[in-house]
């Protein structure tokens, strides 16, 4: 009898009891004998130098194992490396206690390692720092003369520079029926996901170590440690079986695994360093971002002119950009653009990755400018997406590979009673409340990158699926083996899926970079 498709179909997650009954272990949970706690020192100032840092009393309390400074940390591979890990932007990657130099707020200064977290936490707060503090630049808005294109870097590979300009934008958007001159910003958003960072480091010998980490790619800790402290990959091994919640902080690798790997390896023995929540602002962060978008239309509403300019902040060290304004001209194509993307180096740490960075970010703008321009022509909103609705994706000439955001349109109105829908403002109530309909698109791109899996047969007819794979909390576990289920006509009871250890077939970091926010849908 031939199994029924699982793929599509209801399932309960395979891990679901594991997490709700608390018995699935996330990074900070492994518990072993001997195990130290080490706790994060960090900056108070924002850029400077640091003249004294005095540890010789902390150092006498009881449960106090060692405090690591820029003074005495031991020496690694690191200080040579430029690119350490998979996500890295161009520049040159930040280095936990290479020097006494203070480049910005909450940076890392020093370690504590104690026999228990309350006291290493408790030490730590007790260390004295005499600094000699700079002026320092973090406002944006304030530097905008500093804004220069971006270097270019690894990090093009999955985030392409905007398109070149085309057609003549300058000319047509004078000459066009509709105009719209608009300016957006917004303000640093920050991760915070409900597990914090934390890694627990087993010392298994000279050179060897097992890491449960908080990531969202097993092999890219690997990387990263056996690059950074100069060890053998295949003595390397990060498991990350559970994360609770990464929203793209867990992309690259934080100051806490660098932390605890330092220290094992320092003192020959197993260590946990976590990150409290008040550290967590001070891991990466969606950057502030200003834009100015310029739409130029015809008297029907077909866009002919698309200006789309954004300014994003950065550190003084990497060159960290989103894709911003590659999107309008992708949904809604013309033949006169002028796209543009600058950075502002300020003295803050790197921005990361956050749920669709810069596209939930440009899309607002994009969104609102197409409504402004339906407002001028009295066009509604969706009939004005229809007008400019494309088959093709203009940045690569070629046809979408599927798109069925036109039925999506069509669908929504009519569940949502669109045509019901009066566009004046404050004109529809319910009662004594105010009701408004409003829509808007959002876009992503779907990235394909080289992984690989490992089927084993085995003697009763079952089948155990490998990869490095994460599971962020996406369901990655049930959904591998329902689709391993399907390939290989076999019931969901009959496949093992196991996954998140970095000795196990290579995956690349896995994002869940969604569009999360600021839409009004229909």
């Amino acid at each position: 009898m031939k199994n029924l498709p699982s793929i599509g179909q209801p399932h309960n997650r395979l891990e679901g009891a594991l997490k709700v009954t608390g018995s699935a272990k996330y990074a900070g949970d492994y518990n072993m004998d001997g195990l130290l706690y080490g706790y994060v020192v960090n900056s108070t100032i924002t850029k400077g130098k640091i003249k004294n840092i005095d540890t010789s009393e902390v150092k006498k309390l009881d449960g106090v194992i060692e405090i690591l400074t820029h003074e005495n940390r031991p020496s690694t591979a690191w200080f040579d490396f430029q690119y350490a890990d998979m996500d890295a932007p161009p520049g040159t990657v930040f280095k936990p206690l290479k020097d006494n130099i203070i480049r910005y707020n909450g940076q890392p200064i020093a370690l504590v390692i104690a026999e228990t977290f309350e006291m290493a936490r408790y030490a730590a707060a007790k260390i004295t720092v005499e600094y000699e503090t700079e002026g320092f630049t973090t406002e944006m808005a304030a530097n905008l003369e500093k804004a220069r294109d971006p270097k270019k870097g690894l990090a093009s590979l999955l985030k392409p520079p905007p398109p070149k300009p085309k057609g003549d934008f300058d000319k047509v958007y004078k000459e066009s029926f509709a105009k719209t001159d608009s300016r957006f910003s917004h303000g640093t958003e920050h991760h915070n996901p409900m597990e914090l960072f934390a890694s627990t480091v087993i010392y298994e010998g000279e050179g060897k170590l097992k890491i449960y980490d908080k990531t969202q790619g097993t092999i890219n800790s690997q990387m990263y440690v056996a690059n950074v402290f100069g060890l053998k990959m295949k003595n390397v091994q990060v498991i990350s079986p559970f994360v609770g919640g990464g929203f793209g902080s867990g992309l690259r690798p934080q100051h806490q695994l660098f932390m605890a790997v330092m220290a094992s390896l320092y003192l020959k023995r197993n260590v946990r360093v976590t990150l409290d929540r008040a550290q967590m602002y001070m891991i990466g962060h969606r950057p502030p971002t200003m834009q100015h978008t310029k739409f130029g239309a015809d008297e029907n509403g077909k866009v002919n002119a698309i200006f789309h300019e954004a300014t994003g902040e950065t550190s003084q060290f990497e060159d960290y950009v989103e894709i911003v304004v590659n999107w309008a001209n992708m949904l809604y194509p013309a033949k006169n653009t002028l796209l543009k993307h600058k950075v502002i180096p300020l003295d803050v740490y790197s921005p990361l990755d956050m749920r669709a960075p810069g596209g939930s970010t440009g899309m607002h703008a994009i969104e609102v400018t197409m409504d402004e321009i339906a407002y001028q022509l009295n066009i509604d909103p969706v009939e004005l997406r229809l007008i400019n609705y494309s088959v093709v994706d203009q940045s690569s000439e070629k046809e979408y590979s599927s798109k069925e955001l036109k039925e999506c349109y069509l669908q929504g109105a009519k569940q949502f009673g669109w045509d019901q829908r009066n566009p004046v403002p404050r004109s529809m109530k319910r009662g004594n409340k105010l009701i408004g309909y409003g829509m808007a698109t959002g876009i992503w791109d779907a990235n394909r990158i080289l992984g690989r899996a490992e089927a084993i047969l085995t003697a009763d007819g079952k089948v155990e699926v490998k990869s490095a794979v994460t599971d962020i909390g996406t369901g990655t576990l049930t959904v591998m083996t329902q689709i391993a289920a399907d390939q290989l006509g076999l019931p969901v009871e009959e496949v093992t899926f196991s996954y998140a250890d970095s000795k196990m077939p290579f995956a690349p970091i896995q994002e869940d970079l969604l569009p999360q926010r600021r839409w009004v849908r229909l």
